[in-house]
Formats: C-alpha cells, structure tokens, sequence
C-alpha cells in the first residue's frame, strides 16, 4: 500500500459499501470519527433500533438503507446488514495504525447488564454466552427473534476481522438483554478504535501488523 493511501486513509476513516443478493438489497456507510449521528432504514424496526443505538453509543456515524425478503424472514436482511456493517469497518480502520485496539464497557439496561471486550486484532472469534434459556425463541418487536443477536454479532466480527467477548451478565426482559449488549459493543468498540496520540502511526502489535 502506497504512503498516499495510508496517509488518506488515517484522514478519512470512511467507507461505504452496497451489497446486493437474490434475498436483500443493502447500503452501509460509516465514519468512525464521528460523532454518533445515525440514518437507519433496515425495514426490520427493532434492528433499526439496536443500530440506532450501536451508532449513537460508538460515536461512529452510521447510514444503513436496506430492502429485503422480510415477507419469508427477516433473518436474511438482518444478516446482510450485519456481514456488510463488518466489511466496511474493516475498510474504514485501513492498516490500523495508531488505534488503541482494545476496548472493554460494561453496560446496564435496567436490570440487564452486559460486557463487552474488542481486540482489533485482523482475527476474528466471538464468544458470546450468559444469555438466560429461552433468549434465543424470543420475538422481540414482532419481527426480530432473539437469536439474531449472537448471529450478528458473529456476522461482524467475521468480516471486520476483530475479537468480541460478549457476556450477559443479568437481564430478564428480552428487549433490555439484547439492547444492553448493543450498547456495551458500542463502547467497547468506540475505545478501541479510537487514535491512540501516544503510539502515533504506529501499529499496536508485536508483529507489526494487524
């Protein structure tokens, strides 16, 4: 990669991306020096909640417009947002220079509580428990099934190549467990992504790569 694109891309953390299949049509863009304002249309309006939340928390700038076949499902388009909300993040932190890398937040929603911890680490891997029996057959909104969450959460971290352990810590009510972690991701991935003025340009690994 050429100093010039390095150079542009520490000055311009952005990227937008269109991903488009035979189940969605879906548009992402993000700019992760922002400060939280949020564009969310992912005709699934408890997701467009959760992400509402996740920009506003993470004071990355977030636009998402997308269609899909929520007549059948709305596992499809939740997904596709997902795995392309992952590929532009990936984008926007370019070669990662002077990022703090990692982030922790533990957040409550009530009497829910959840903890997240990011390492920006170009290795993707999810542990994600603590949620209580049942969470998962929850429909929450009339259209989001509570097993969406983990399924997002394995869709972003897949393909923005970053490490997220996400533990519920208490909750009862469906709506609070699963808001609750979207904001503890949030704040842990806003730590982690944020410049480092300490270390500069530099990369935040022994290898010297992430």
């Amino acid at each position: 990669m050429s100093i010039e694109l390095q150079t542009a891309q520490r000055l311009s953390r952005t990227a937008r991306m269109e991903r488009t299949t035979s189940e969605s049509s879906v548009v992402v863009e993000i700019n992760l020096d922002g400060t939280g304002r949020s564009d969310i249309s992912s005709s699934v309006p408890f997701y467009d909640h959760m992400l509402t939340a996740l920009a506003k928390h993470s004071l990355i700038d977030v636009t998402v417009k997308a269609t899909g076949d929520t007549h059948i499902d709305v596992h499809h388009t939740v997904e596709d947002i997902a795995i392309t909300f992952g590929e532009v993040l990936k984008q926007a932190l370019g070669t990662k220079a002077g990022i703090r890398r990692f982030g922790e937040a533990t957040i409550p929603l009530d009497e829910a509580l959840a903890n997240a911890v990011v390492d920006v680490s170009g290795r993707p891997y999810l542990v994600h428990s603590g949620e209580p029996a049942g969470q998962e057959y929850h429909l929450i909104g009339g259209h989001f099934t509570g097993s969406l969450t983990r399924h997002v959460f394995e869709a972003i971290t897949l393909h923005a190549g970053i490490c997220l352990h996400m533990t519920v810590l208490a909750g009862r009510d469906p709506h609070h467990i699963v808001e609750a972690q979207f904001k503890a991701f949030a704040r842990a991935l806003r730590a982690a992504v944020e410049p480092d003025p300490r270390i500069g340009d530099a990369i935040p690994s022994t290898k010297g790569a992430l």
